[in-house]
């Protein structure tokens, strides 16, 4: 392994060590004066990535079952120990019909299984149909694994009568759409 040794200006040296990789690596310096900041320099609480997905296909169940609704974002976290911020904003909840009873259940899952449940009262009016709202929620999971993870938005209709959707519009609005975003956070 090779390595570079830079003599410091007072006293002391920075060694830079190649890694025992196979192949060929670049380092690129920016073309400016300042401080590089590695990920382990990273403060606890910093966002280390963000992805987002968004989702404008309108979804309906009548089942009190959990389902898909087609909004979903995958992960790949870079340490075992940060953390992943799920924040959910799913937009055109409403409740289809004039049955008491039912309304729009949210749920988080994680790799196909039931990880936060949102709320499962959403447009629950007793007896009216309601126009769309939306639904904001955020939750912090420690994953513990440098795998990819997928995180998906479910619903599902708690009453189960007659039908509920997400992403559903009125009027000349013609689509609407939702949105995952996935930021992990440095522990």
């Amino acid at each position: 392994m090779s390595s570079i040794s830079i003599a410091g200006d007072t006293s002391g040296s920075v060694i830079i060590a190649a890694p025992a990789v196979a192949g060929s690596t670049t380092l690129t310096l920016p073309a400016t004066t300042g401080t590089l900041v590695t990920s382990n320099a990273m403060p606890t609480g910093s966002v280390v990535q963000v992805v987002q997905a968004t989702y404008g296909t309108v979804a309906t169940t009548s089942s009190a079952t959990l389902v898909a609704t087609g909004l979903s974002a995958s992960i790949t976290p870079s340490s075992a120990s940060n953390k992943i911020l799920v924040c959910m904003n799913m937009q055109g909840c409403s409740k289809n019909n004039q049955s008491s009873g039912n309304s729009v259940w949210l749920s988080i899952y994680k790799n196909g299984s039931s990880l936060f449940s949102v709320c499962d009262l959403i447009n629950y009016t007793g007896s009216a149909s309601v126009a769309n709202s939306s639904v904001s929620s955020q939750y912090l999971d420690s994953p513990a694994t440098t795998s990819s993870i997928t995180y998906a938005i479910y619903f599902a209709n708690s009453g189960n009568v007659a039908s509920v959707a997400v992403n559903n519009y009125y009027g000349a609005q013609a689509y609407t759409n939702s949105t995952l975003t996935l930021m992990e956070i440095k522990a």
